[in-house]
């Protein structure tokens, strides 16, 4: 079900991306992974986590302890994983493979995500 969420939001958000900062220089990739993490990453996330827990069957009140208890570790390790594969995704991959290659490094980062909304 979220990857029914995902895959568009993700693949909409890259075309904008490439529209706003056209180019595959090293200094293009660079400014494109610096937005994709210090704006839609925290966003992507703060939707994501509570939309897993709608899913999960949490009422509006514990989807909300849950996601300020979970929301600071997920985006920390983010930071881990993200920004070194979207630098390479957006200075090597051409737009069209980009959403592919998220997605197999997203199979992990989902299976972290999916262990993380399941913690009590």
């Amino acid at each position: 079900i979220c990857h029914l969420y995902e895959g568009p939001v993700v693949g909409g958000w890259y075309k904008v991306l490439d529209r706003f900062i056209p180019g595959t220089t090293k200094v293009d990739a660079l400014k494109k992974m610096l937005l994709d993490q210090g704006g839609f990453a925290p966003c992507f996330l703060g939707c994501f986590l509570p939309l897993v827990g709608a899913l999960n069957g949490l009422s509006a009140q514990d989807n909300w302890a849950k996601l300020q208890q979970d929301y600071p570790d997920a985006l920390i390790t983010n930071y881990y994983l993200w920004p070194a594969v979207q630098l390479a995704n957006f200075y090597l991959v051409p737009l069209h493979y980009r959403l592919a290659v998220v997605q197999c490094v997203a199979v992990i980062w989902n299976s972290y995500l999916s262990w993380k909304a399941h913690q009590l």
